[in-house]
């Protein structure tokens, strides 16, 4: 190991990154790591597929309940703001009660809410039971999250983090499959009731989660000294002193990120199938290699993450984002080219997320962990929140393809400023009291 010191902060213990190869992790892991591997790969697989449920109903929704798309596109925001203070919250209760506990709970309250969606009677119940949703969504990834980045080693711990990423294009891939099986036997109207009823199958990973998965020790520690000393961590303390910077750069990296994909991912189907006429199964093919194409990105954010490290990872995939969203959405290819892309766009537009959840975990001291890395990560939710809608109500004057386009483009660019602003932080080692 060895130790350096940042330009106005303490001393930073670091460790060597010896093996950057991408399964590296997994054959070193001791048995607490790996059932927390596979827990949080689980629980983010099924988060996806519980978010991803709604863009693939979005267009029945509209046709059955004559919806507007910038009032559709709200559902989808509102859950989103919803999961911003849900994960603010949820962080900071973790750093009270303990990450595992909060994790249990948070799961628990999103799978109800999913399984409610299926009974609503018209948009507004839908509205609401979504941004209820919301809440347990966004603090399942504040808590797992930092679950993760604390009991994975720091040699491993940019690539264990961002495999556990990948278990989002698997949920998507669940939903999507589940669109096709569902829209398919069942008609229109009762189809997506059993999609959002399917979204309640989370609540049976808290058996596993219960039996396999411990607190990590630098959180137990942490938490004790501070009971012990009283100095317990504050809601407000992320904004105070030399930890504000950080906090303002990560929320706009993470606002930056989630932006352009909420942008891409919300209203993608609903491209496919009203400007390249596409039906709802014949797409499915066409989001599958986006799908492939993000499972991959995640695979090789994460070994990039360990290998160049977090920034690098960020500022290269934001600009290959907008690269292929230009084209993807602005150039006059054929349907043959358009899936051909689906895997690039795919692959650049949710890599870098594999280093997301390492980097803020790197950020913060462990006694604030939980509430930055929770707000910082969920601020970004809060503001990409904004998108779907913004992109809904804009596609009524200028399409829907140059909406999408522009505030990706706009979303990538501050991801990659603000990603560039902030410190390295590839191989830091944590500790109990910082």
């Amino acid at each position: 190991m060895s130790s350096v010191t940042e330009p106005g902060g303490p001393g930073i213990e670091r460790v060597a990154i010896e093996d950057a190869s991408l399964g590296a992790f997994y054959r070193s892991m001791n048995p607490t790591e790996r059932h927390t591997f596979w827990a949080c790969a689980a629980g983010w697989a099924l988060d996806g597929m519980d978010f991803m449920i709604y863009p693939l109903v979005i267009g029945t929704i509209i046709g059955l309940w004559q919806v507007e798309p910038g009032t559709a596109g709200l559902a989808a925001t509102v859950t989103l703001l919803a999961s911003a203070v849900g994960g603010w919250l949820a962080g900071f209760v973790a750093d009270r009660i303990g990450r595992v506990l909060t994790l249990q709970i948070t799961i628990l309250w999103f799978s109800f809410f999913s399984l409610l969606c299926a009974f609503v009677q018209n948009f507004e119940q839908l509205l609401v039971a979504r941004a209820l949703l919301g809440l347990g969504f966004g603090g399942e990834w504040a808590a797992g999250a930092v679950l993760m980045g604390e009991t994975i080693r720091a040699q491993y711990r940019g690539r264990a983090v961002g495999s556990v990423q990948s278990g989002w294009a698997i949920g998507w891939g669940m939903a999507v499959l589940a669109q096709a099986v569902l829209f398919t036997w069942l008609p229109p109207e009762s189809a997506w009731r059993w999609m959002f009823a399917i979204g309640a199958l989370p609540a049976l990973l808290v058996f596993y989660l219960r039996r396999y998965v411990r607190e990590p020790e630098v959180a137990a520690e942490s938490r004790a000294r501070a009971a012990a000393s009283g100095d317990r961590p504050r809601i407000w303390e992320i904004f105070s002193g030399p930890i504000l910077k950080t906090t303002v750069l990560a929320s706009l990296a993470s606002a930056g990120c989630q932006g352009g994909y909420y942008a891409i991912t919300t209203w993608l189907p609903r491209f496919l199938t009203t400007e390249r006429g596409l039906s709802v199964v014949s797409s499915t093919g066409y989001l599958a290699a986006l799908i492939v194409g993000s499972f991959a990105g995640y695979l090789v954010g994460a070994w990039l993450a360990d290998r160049l490290g977090r920034r690098p990872l960020f500022l290269i995939f934001s600009l290959g984002a907008i690269a292929v969203i230009l084209a993807y959405t602005q150039l006059p290819l054929s349907n043959a080219v358009l899936w051909v892309l689906g895997f690039p766009l795919g692959f650049f537009a949710s890599g870098y997320f594999s280093g997301m959840g390492a980097f803020l975990t790197e950020l913060y001291p462990t006694r604030l962990r939980g509430s930055g890395q929770g707000f910082c990560y969920n601020f970004g939710r809060g503001i990409g929140a904004l998108f779907p809608a913004l992109v809904g109500y804009l596609s009524a004057q200028v399409g829907l393809a140059a909406a999408i386009a522009i505030f990706a483009a706009i979303a990538y660019g501050v991801f990659f400023v603000a990603a560039f602003a902030l410190p390295e932080t590839r191989g830091r080692v944590l500790h109990a009291d910082a």
